[in-house]
């Protein structure tokens, strides 16, 4: 059986400002290319196919398209929310894909609608556990539906979602002439963050160990984190990580995605592809006249610090060096008598032109231009 595993596409993502949708358009289309030349039996989206709860209708139209190109090419696509969709949104589309071979797991529901079975062409059967993100909160309601009792219902996170997927796997086992799959979004201990990640669903209280896959499972593929890795466990635990960089903390990934070929009686081999068309992310450093002698990636978009003295009209002439710059963070060394002027001086009887003019020379700023840009403001607010 061949599987293609991607996710956390975040269609829709804005980085400092600037529209990414046309990046993203190329970066489906070539994961699409990619499911045309390795015809998987599965492509699993591993969750967060969106950047926001309330993507537009452009939004959801691209992504659409590339789950229905995808399922042209491939036995089957299963689709799972991640905490950056919404579950119910998601759901609300399964009319369509329904109709269209694409299975959608948006928000949780009885076990027997999170446990997908199929046969690829060759004839290997297959099932796949199908696990959304759930947040603490929903993770509470579980107990409802999955029968826990009072004291299983007020543990903690990582321990509602061990108890999740012992019971939908309950019929795995070794041995077996099945191939056993897990898809989740979660954060498992040991994962390393991609650095675009939501900080408030990936902290220590969200973590999840890997030993709650049971050993009877061929592969698991998980989204949410954004770097392409393995985690130690007890079964295959891979995420494949984001075929674009989501901001400037995952300059450093590799975009791609996952074809991973196992059977019933073998181990899951995993390789990755990279994805050419992700526009690379950059940060930069240094003075005018060393940013102006940089060679730097014409494609890339840019994070710059310039190490300058803060004054007006910085920004315009790092952007006249480098025009991709999407951020623009002054790196200034401290003037020799900043110290100084950073002592604690009394406010009282002072005007705001003196203070803010303190201000300046503080931070070692001497920009006459700025000066009087403050003096022609205040003078705007405070006359009648």
């Amino acid at each position: 059986m061949k599987i293609l595993h991607t996710s956390d596409w975040h269609v829709g993502k804005v980085l400092k400002g600037q529209s990414r949708t046309s990046e993203q358009i190329a970066v489906l289309a070539e994961v699409v290319g990619v499911a045309e030349a390795e015809r998987p039996d599965l492509v699993i989206v591993a969750g967060d196919v969106f950047d926001t709860a309330a993507p537009t209708a452009e939004t959801e139209k691209i992504v659409v398209r590339a789950l229905s190109a995808l399922r042209r090419h491939a036995g089957a696509v299963v689709v799972i929310a991640g905490n950056h969709d919404h579950g119910a949104r998601l759901d609300a589309l399964r009319p369509w894909a329904d109709g269209s071979g694409v299975t959608l797991r948006g928000a949780l529901a009885g076990p027997e609608d999170h446990l997908i079975a199929g046969v690829t062409l060759s004839g290997e059967a297959w099932r796949l556990v199908a696990l959304p993100f759930i947040s603490q909160r929903y993770a509470v309601r579980a107990s409802e539906m999955f029968e826990l009792s009072a004291a299983e219902a007020s543990a903690t996170y990582a321990d509602h979602v061990a108890r999740l997927i012992a019971v939908l796997t309950a019929s795995f086992s070794d041995g077996s002439d099945t191939i056993n799959l897990v898809t989740a979004h979660l954060t498992v201990v040991g994962g390393k963050l991609g650095g675009g990640e939501r900080d408030a669903h990936t902290i220590e209280a969200y973590a999840v160990p890997s030993s709650i896959f049971p050993g009877s499972i061929h592969y698991v593929a998980l989204g949410h984190l954004h770097r392409r890795q393995q985690v130690a466990g007890g079964s295959p635990v891979h995420y494949c990580g984001s075929p674009l960089a989501i901001d400037f903390g995952e300059e450093e990934n590799k975009p791609s995605v996952s074809i991973v070929e196992v059977t019933a009686t073998t181990t899951a081999k995993v390789r990755a592809i990279r994805i050419e068309s992700a526009v690379p992310l950059k940060t930069v450093r240094g003075t005018l006249d060393e940013l102006s002698g940089l060679t730097v990636d014409e494609t890339a978009w840019l994070r710059v610090y310039v190490r300058e003295q803060p004054r007006a009209g910085l920004r315009e002439e790092v952007l006249a060096l480098l025009p991709r710059a999407l951020e623009v963070r002054v790196d200034a060394q401290p003037s020799p008598d900043s110290a100084a002027a950073a002592r604690p001086i009394s406010n009282a009887g002072r005007s705001p032109q003196e203070l803010f003019a303190e201000y300046l020379s503080a931070r070692g700023i001497a920009d006459e231009a700025v000066g009087a840009l403050f003096n022609r403001l205040h003078e705007e607010v405070t006359t009648p």
